[in-house]
């Protein structure tokens, strides 16, 4: 007997950034020298204080389940994050502690979408929420942010795609995949536009909030919008801030009607998150802060060294303003043909291309929302990020 597949499962994709990821592992395995370029994730050490801080939990025998909601000790520390650098007017009361931003993201979606609703995502966007959506058998509604503005907020196309169905907007800035840095005014211009529509909240994915380049200023949106936090849901982590990836700790705060169905959701589903990375979690959101400005300089070296060379071998490549990743376009490569005599027919066949000639593991733009284009990493030392940009322009250079 065969076990029939549900629907919600078969209208899933694999994550194309894991499955990029993967790829590159098995390579490696291989014996061959891949350069990953696909993966989200800082390559810097957790910070002392904030492992010794789980060293200690475990020494004193915090091992044991906390409450589904997280400890007390996390929940005031993301409060008083909130209010320290957000503006935001929470208590510990208001927040919810999950397994990541992921799983509180797709909480809340399960928590609030019927048949039928529908989510504006823009485009270029994280892979996984347009799935998301789907499996809380929503929408998605796509709505173009154009490379041309460097991706900032078109809000006279988000007003066009709301419907009375419309239940959400998400907004991610810093954005993956593209690294723009959507502005206090810009927010403030889409803020305008919801007090128009009364029945649309907004889920705010702000896990990149502290890698910012040139100056900019991070606006979050109920910061910007206070009026408005009665329907906005901020979502943060430690994950990537503070080179915590693997420590899956997520935080969130809203409405309270919205945070309880998450609450019950994850009571169901992976109960209290990680006892000692709440522990580390508190260590990060209150102890020494000084290294994500340094951080942020390494960052800022590494996105300059390489975006010249990327543009020099063809590649368009508009400097990111935040996070780290860049969208090049390649555009100008679909259609040629490999050595072997593959015609490259889109950024897919590209990207696989380039991991397989190159040994670079790049993802496609298309899971991204943004065909044509690819995504790189360059959350990785200047030595291999500029021989990774090598050995690309060797393998565009090989093509006819």
């Amino acid at each position: 007997m065969t076990i029939r597949i549900a629907r919600r499962a078969s209208a899933m994709k694999p994550s194309a950034t894991g499955a990029a990821t993967a790829r590159a592992r098995e390579l490696r395995a291989e014996g061959r020298d891949v350069i990953a370029l696909s993966v989200g994730e800082p390559d810097f050490d957790t910070p002392r204080h904030i492992r010794q801080a789980a060293i200690e939990a475990m020494e004193n025998g915090l091992t044991r389940y906390t409450g589904v909601n997280g400890t007390p000790a996390l929940r005031e520390a993301a409060a008083e994050k909130f209010a320290r650098e957000n503006g935001l007017d929470a208590g510990a009361a208001d927040i919810v502690v999950g397994v990541g931003a992921k799983q509180i993201l797709f909480s809340a979606l399960l928590a609030s979408v019927d048949p039928g609703d529908e989510v504006i995502i823009p485009a270029p966007y994280w892979v996984s929420y347009p799935d998301m959506v789907r499996v809380a058998e929503g929408v998605p509604v796509i709505v173009d942010f154009p490379a041309e503005t460097g991706f900032h907020p078109d809000v006279a196309a988000i007003e066009a795609a709301i419907t009375d169905r419309t239940k959400w907007l998400i907004l991610n800035s810093p954005n993956n995949p593209t690294g723009a840095v959507y502005t206090a005014d810009e927010l403030r211009a889409i803020a305008d536009v919801l007090r128009r529509h009364p029945h649309v909240g907004v889920l705010s994915d702000e896990v990149y909030e502290h890698i910012v380049f040139d100056g900019r200023l991070f606006a979050s949106m109920a910061g910007v919008a206070p009026d408005l936090a009665d329907r906005i849901v901020t979502v943060n982590a430690v994950s990537k801030a503070y080179c915590m990836t693997g420590w899956r700790i997520g935080y969130a705060t809203g409405p309270a009607e919205i945070l309880a169905e998450v609450r019950k959701i994850q009571s169901q589903s992976t109960s209290c998150p990680c006892s000692i990375s709440q522990a580390a979690a508190v260590a990060a959101l209150r102890g020494e802060q000084g290294f994500l400005a340094d951080h942020c300089r390494a960052y800022a070296d590494r996105r300059d060294e390489i975006v010249p060379r990327l543009n020099a071998i063809g590649l368009a490549t508009r400097p990111g303003e935040g996070a780290f990743y860049l969208m090049s376009d390649v555009s100008t490569l679909c259609g040629r043909t490999a050595p072997d005599g593959t015609v490259l027919e889109s950024d897919i066949e590209v990207a696989r291309y380039i991991l397989e000639e190159a040994n670079v593991a790049t993802v496609a733009g298309t899971p991204f929302g943004a065909p044509g284009f690819i995504r790189l990493s360059f959350a990785l030392g200047i030595e291999r990020l500029n021989e990774a940009v090598e050995r690309i322009g060797r393998a565009c250079a090989a093509l006819r």
